[in-house]
Formats: structure tokens, C-alpha cells, sequence
């Protein structure tokens, strides 16, 4: 047990100052304005996959993911709905009795 808690503390020394290194070496320009360039294309590379795939489901004659989200978002109005003339309902029989 001696062997593992020397071991524990110094990777937790060795990990703690290897996160302030890494941490400042991040904060840096040089590094920083690369990875937001990567991150700019990733992000513009995703929209447009995004926008092929759903005119390939469209083509497809199929739902796109907005299309489907259209729709559950009216089934839920309805269902909504639904739920407000029950309970109306339900309080105009219980006043009937």
C-alpha cells in the first residue's frame, strides 16, 4: 500500500504541474487562433453536411429531421390541447352532479 500511495502523490504532482504548463501554452495566440480557424472550417463543414443530408432525405422523399421536429412539435400542441378540454369536461360533469 506504501508503493501505490508514493506513486498516487507523485502522479498527482506530476499532473497538476503538467495542467498549469499545458494550461498557459493553450492561452497563447500562436495556438489559439489555429484551432479557431479548425473550428470555423469544422463548424462550416458540419452545416454543410447537415443541409446535403437533409436534401438527400428530402430527394429521398423522406422526413428531415426539422420536418420531424415540426411534427412532434404540433402533436404536442394537440395533445396539449387535448389535455385542457378533458379536464374542462371533467370539471363541467363534476358541477353537473
Amino acid at each position: 500500500m506504501l508503493l501505490w500511495d508514493q506513486w498516487k502523490k507523485g502522479f498527482e504532482a506530476w499532473e497538476g504541474r503538467t495542467a498549469e504548463v499545458f494550461e498557459q501554452w493553450l492561452k497563447r495566440p500562436a495556438v489559439l487562433e489555429p484551432m479557431g480557424g479548425m473550428l470555423s472550417a469544422t463548424m462550416k463543414l458540419k452545416a454543410q453536411s447537415d443541409k446535403a443530408m437533409a436534401t438527400w432525405w428530402a430527394a429521398m422523399g423522406l422526413p428531415t429531421r426539422r420536418d420531424q421536429e415540426r411534427t412532434l412539435h404540433g402533436l404536442n400542441q394537440l395533445q396539449s390541447r387535448l389535455i385542457d378540454l378533458e379536464e374542462k369536461l371533467a370539471s363541467l360533469e363534476s358541477k353537473r352532479s
